[in-house]
């Protein structure tokens, strides 16, 4: 009997050979038949699932799309303290962190997604309207999050949730760029998204310790450093302690 074919999973097989190529060589320098000696199987075989390798490219990158809502949920179920709902700042937050390249996977994400993105600009033959329908749909999750965050009484009223999403969106791809050309560190580039969530929610800051406020000396059980130990200032000193503190006058001769 005849072994039966996962197309499908053939498929995702000849995609994830040509991220693993792309991430290594560049997605210029990709051709199909580097993608079919990667995946092991034959050149005709990857032309009988992908056309072109356009095609391949296409199917390639809207797999990295969905691996990175995968990854993000479980980023976020993760979060979660208890079977409750995910809070709208942990989601948000999830999804900021996801696409900061700090490990080689999410490295291999951004390198694929922006080389794919930067050959499309001048390339009619691949599509951007579906990279572009991805970032869309991630950045109305964002302001919808922002919304409920509103309602709930943990983000400023004065937020547009649309304009903020829309600015998380391009913060975060400009750190993903920025880390990868090394302009920045993943500890850098995750500060600022920190700082960002601080921001729309407020209440999600640590609270500063500040250290307590001595008094002032000769209020305190030891004098501040350089001062002599005999004593505080004269000037610090009551009128009669200065009198009790000059050394006794000589009595004049004759008397």
């Amino acid at each position: 009997m005849p072994k039966r074919v996962d197309h499908e999973e053939r498929r995702r097989q000849i995609a994830d050979a040509l991220v693993r190529t792309a991430a290594t060589r560049g997605l210029h320098a990709t051709g199909m038949r580097e993608v079919a000696a990667e995946a092991g199987v034959s050149l005709r075989l990857v032309q009988y699932y992908f056309g072109t390798k356009e095609e391949l490219l296409l199917f390639a990158t809207q797999r990295l799309a969905v691996q990175f809502s995968e990854r993000a949920l479980t980023r976020i179920r993760q979060s979660k303290q208890s079977d409750a709902p995910a809070r709208p700042r942990d989601i948000i937050a999830a999804i900021l962190t996801e696409g900061l390249p700090a490990d080689d996977e999410r490295r291999t994400f951004t390198i694929v997604y922006t080389a794919y993105l930067a050959l499309s600009l001048t390339d009619p033959a691949l599509a951007i309207t579906p990279l572009a329908r991805n970032s869309n749909a991630v950045t109305d999750v964002i302001a919808a999050q922002l919304r409920a965050a509103q309602a709930a009484g943990d983000t400023p009223a004065h937020v547009d949730p649309d304009t903020e999403a829309f600015s998380l969106m391009a913060m975060s791809a400009g750190l993903g760029t920025s880390v990868i050309a090394g302009h920045s560190s993943p500890e850098q580039a995750q500060a600022v998204i920190d700082y960002h969530l601080y921001r729309l929610f407020p209440a999600s800051r640590p609270a500063l310790r500040r250290a307590p406020r001595r008094p002032p000396w000769p209020f305190t059980s030891a004098p501040p450093s350089g001062t002599p130990a005999t004593g505080p200032p004269a000037r610090s000193r009551t009128p009669a302690a200065r009198r009790a503190a000059r050394p006794p006058r000589g009595r004049s001769k004759g008397r």
